[in-house]
């Protein structure tokens, strides 16, 4: 099932509502939906399938702000025929990851950085 565009930001307005008021000290640049897909440089999984990027937190010149990206989430949910719920499902766990990202930042901590970048050389030497 590929949900629509409007559909997803939908979604994702409705969870952002759930997150602590907290969460969003100095996101100044908010939560984005972006249509692009965005393939993960690792390349692709072990069946062959493309890696995507599903989001990411951002801290630069323009602020700090989170993108998660449509094209990412439809291209995995046709490789994997997902559910409604698989979506709500990814969505979920997509901003919550970031929203870490966002909060660990705020407090100086950089353990969910350090622990994604493990995976990553991990996935890279298994490959």
């Amino acid at each position: 099932m590929i949900l629509s565009f409007d559909q997803v930001g939908d979604l994702l307005d409705e969870m952002a509502e759930e997150f602590p008021e907290e969460f969003y000290q100095d996101l100044n640049g908010g939560i984005s939906l972006l249509p692009e897909a965005v393939e993960d440089p690792a390349g692709e999984d072990p069946a062959g399938e493309d890696l995507y990027i599903m989001g990411e937190y951002c801290n630069d010149m323009m602020g700090r702000y989170i993108n998660l990206y449509y094209g990412s989430f439809a291209a995995l949910a046709e490789q994997e025929d997902w559910t409604h719920e698989d979506w709500e499902d990814e969505l979920y766990t997509t901003l919550s990851h970031e929203f870490t990202h966002h909060v660990e930042g705020l407090a100086g901590e950089r353990g969910l950085e350090i622990r994604d970048q493990l995976e990553l050389e991990q996935y890279r030497r298994e490959q």
